[in-house]
């Protein structure tokens, strides 16, 4: 009994080690970059509260009796508002010292005086507290999971208008208290309902594990709730690419943690080696590094060189192969690998290559079979919210499988061949990889002036951000049914 424990006691590090996943993927967002998105939160906060419904209310002081109705906010003036980061928490905003005006019609009966008119009145000193709490939920998406919200208004004015306008100017005070009361109980629960609600409508459109085409998709999920400090706000996401045929067959993230020290920017983005060795690994597995090249792809003067160097195999093989089409087939023996320096960033290919003679209605006849090893040059670009690699050959070489002298009978080859790739295989994954994945940012915001660094491990992508779309333009497309139908209590 005590050997078991002590076993499990010494298992537990090993447990915490294999759960301790190092990002794929990191995100940072800075201060400069909240700036931004205070600005598209007031606008949407303003536009909230504007749409505040206010319920009719009347009551009655010894003979005076009273009530309102149609409330209606007509100007919003929140000028002195702040979104920040709170450390630990998530996001702070608030509102100090700021104004509401409104409109309502009034019916007042003093006395024998029946007065029915409009009020105009003003909210003064509208101070809001909102704070919102930001964390991981089960499936691994950024979440506003919780509000507390603290709303005041320290003096209301009304103006009355109307033959009685002077007269009851004095018992405005009976009617501002009430208004006070109903505008202090509508504004958090209104900004609760936009942030617990809306905001994290637009939090959906982040993409979490989703198809990039037909073969790989990505999995973008957080490993854990972000870390909030008083200057930025950093996300670890898995970053990994998965076939989408079998989705549990991925590679172990070994690579060096992606580190972000900058904060000039308004937004950072910084991905491993593991993110590009995944995405590489996961179409290995789809089966798309497999090709071939043939007739109209085939160059003549390449296929000119093929049938001259492999003239000695066709003859003894079969005479009638003369006149056979000569093709190409390539296919990658194992998942291509990245390797990011500071000089830049190169991706290592290995493949064989078999030379084939396509005899009309008979089989493939192989003449030869060889090793090709490349090493590419990748380059890491930002649109908007794709991520896209450009490919040039950089180094290339081929040997035969079969023995050392077919090897030096293939030195003619290496030219023909290296120019056979730029000119047909590498616009072939060019074209592919130039369509970009999208990374994790919401629907509506778009990276812009994009500075990229390489580092030993990883890649940095420093930028500002860019509103194609309003909030409120995002939310609504995204709104389900249920959210657009739904009511504040």
């Amino acid at each position: 009994m005590a050997a078991r424990t002590a076993a499990i006691f010494l298992l537990l590090p090993l447990v915490s080690m294999a759960t301790n996943e190092p990002p794929g993927c990191k995100i940072r967002v800075t201060s400069k970059g909240l700036e931004m998105l205070r600005q598209e939160t007031l606008k949407f906060v303003e536009e909230e509260l504007e749409n505040i419904t206010i319920p009719d209310l009347q009551g009655k002081e010894g003979r005076f009796q009273y009530s309102i109705k149609d409330v209606k906010i007509t100007e919003l003036n929140l000028t002195h508002a702040d979104l920040r980061f709170q450390p630990d928490l998530g996001l702070l905003f608030e509102v100090h010292n700021s104004s509401i005006t409104l409109n309502f019609q009034r019916h007042i009966l003093y006395w024998f005086f029946n007065d029915v008119g409009s009020i105009n009145a003003s909210a003064e000193g509208v101070n809001i507290h909102t704070a919102l709490q930001l964390s991981r939920d089960v499936v691994g998406r950024l979440k506003i999971s919780n509000i507390s919200c603290d709303a005041a208004i320290s003096k209301m004015r009304a103006k009355f208008s109307g033959t009685l306008g002077r007269v009851y100017d004095f018992l405005a005070t009976f009617l501002t208290t009430g208004m006070r009361f109903l505008l202090n109980q509508q504004i958090c629960p209104v900004l609760n309902h936009a942030g617990l609600v809306l905001m994290n409508s637009l939090l959906d459109t982040v993409p979490v594990r989703t198809p990039v085409d037909n073969y790989v998709g990505i999995d973008y999920s957080l490993l854990s709730d972000p870390e909030v400090t008083s200057a930025s706000l950093d996300m670890d996401f898995r970053g990994m690419f998965f076939d989408r045929h079998n989705e549990s067959d991925t590679i172990v993230n070994y690579a060096a943690m992606p580190v972000i020290r900058e904060f000039d920017r308004m937004v950072y983005l910084a991905l491993s080696e593991y993110f590009f060795d995944s995405g590489m690994y996961a179409y290995f597995q789809a089966g798309v590094f497999r090709m071939q090249i043939a007739r109209d792809r085939m160059p003549k003067d390449v296929e000119m060189l093929l049938r001259t160097t492999y003239f000695g195999t066709i003859m003894m093989l079969n005479p009638a192969l003369m006149d056979a089409p000569i093709s190409l087939e390539l296919e990658v023996t194992a998942a291509p690998r990245c390797l990011i320096k500071p000089s830049g960033a190169t991706v290592s290919v290995t493949a064989v290559v078999s030379v084939m003679a396509l005899p009309p209605g008979q089989p493939p006849v192989q003449l030869s079979s060889m090793t090709m090893e490349n090493k590419m040059n990748a380059k890491v670009s930002m649109k908007g919210k794709k991520l896209a690699i450009h490919m040039d050959l950089r180094r290339f070489r081929i040997y035969s499988n079969q023995s050392a002298l077919e090897s030096l009978a293939l030195i003619p080859l290496q030219g023909p061949l290296k120019t056979l790739l730029q000119l047909v295989v590498v616009p072939i994954i060019n074209d592919r990889t130039k369509k970009g994945v999208q990374i994790p940012l919401p629907e509506g915001m778009d990276f812009t002036e994009e500075v990229v660094q390489y580092h030993t491990g990883f890649i940095t992508i420093g930028a500002n951000l860019h509103f194609s779309k309003g909030l409120r333009e995002v939310i609504e497309k995204n709104r389900s049914p249920l959210q657009t139908n739904s009511t504040l209590d």
